[in-house]
This record gives C-alpha cells, structure tokens and sequence, in this order.
C-alpha cells in the first residue's frame, strides 16, 4: 500500500484547542475526507497526517523546530498555519512573513510541497485584524508568484462586511469551533484535493 505524508504546522489552531471543550484538530476531520476521496477513487493509499502544533507557538519557534517536526519526518506535504500569536505580541508584520517564507523555502529544499494558510480572523479585537489583512496579502502574493498552494482562511471564516471572524465558528473570539475546524478542513481539502486524484 502506497502512503500520502502530511505534516500540520501551527499553533493552538493547528492543536484545535477550544477554550470551552476538547481539543478537535481540523487534521481529524482533513484525513477523514482525504482517506474517503482515496478510497471511492478506488486507491490503496493511506493518509498519515502529523499534527505538530504547539499551543501559543509563535513562527520564530516554528521555524526552529522545522527540521524535526517537519524535514526529519519525510512528508510529501506540509501544511504551515501560522501568525496568529505573533500578531498578538505585537510583532511587525514583515518579521513574521520572513519566518513564514523561510518555512515554504525550507520545505521546497527537501522537496516537501508547502501549503500556505492565511491566518484566520478574529472576533473582539479588531485591532488585530488590519495586520492579519497585511500579513495574508503578503502570503498569497508569494505564493502567487512562486506557485505554491494557498489556502485563504480568513476569507473562509470571516464575515465578508465586517472582516471579523465569524461567531458560528470561534468560541472565544480567536480560537475555533468545532464547526470552525471543520471548515479549515474543508478549506484545506480542497486546496490539497486536485493532487489526490
């Protein structure tokens, strides 16, 4: 049986961490629908999806632990969601997008096809939401040129007026939902369903 790798870069959105409840990491949901897309597609593949995310991690430190939560374990994808926490320092925008971009390099260096998210809003801080729009402008936009997969989550979660996240999907104003997690799934999923089948 062949195996499709995927490795879950992030903090506590990539942990699904909810504030009032257990954890429901979106790669649960994500491997549920790679894993019956493969099979009615009639493939022996088995979908193997490390989740290393770290509650509160920030992208310096994700960029440090790449080699041994991502490159030392082989995947053919990994999935880099990340931002989030360092916007909340504050940290400046173009500190963060070097970080991120040096992860897209790394992984295309080990021949592992990153899969860019933009980081989600968010609901009661609105201050916070003019960077996240900066810092995702600058990720799509790289990924544009460099055609490299992005998967716009705040598009996907936000109110299309306001720019704020969704309530139906946060359950602290940051964090998400379990209906919320599944949404990046799906979100992912389709990013990612075009090279499955």
């Amino acid at each position: 049986m062949e195996h499709l790798v995927f490795v879950a870069l992030g903090d506590s959105l990539t942990v699904g961490f909810q504030s009032f409840g257990i954890d429901v990491p979106y790669t649960y949901f994500l491997k549920r629908k790679m894993t019956e897309l493969l099979s009615s597609a009639g493939k022996a593949v088995e979908v193997k999806i490390h989740n290393r995310g770290i509650n509160g991690d920030i992208t310096s430190n994700m960029l440090r632990r790449f080699q041994s939560d991502v490159v030392d374990l082989q995947p053919d994808y990994v999935i880099i969601l990340g931002g989030s926490n360092d916007l909340g320092w504050p940290l400046p925008v173009e500190e963060i997008y070097g970080n991120l971009r040096w992860m897209y390099v790394k992984a295309l260096e080990n021949k592992i096809r990153p899969v860019a998210c933009a980081v989600p809003s968010i609901l009661g801080f609105d201050d916070l939401i003019a960077p996240r729009r900066e810092l995702n402008r600058m990720i799509e936009q790289y990924c544009a040129e460099n055609k490299l997969t992005f998967v716009d989550l705040f598009k996907a979660t936000a109110d299309p007026s306001t720019g704020c996240l969704l309530e139906e999907y946060s359950d602290d104003g940051l964090h998400m939902t379990k209906e919320g997690y599944m949404r990046v799934a799906d979100e992912v999923f389709k990013a990612l369903k075009p090279f499955l089948v």
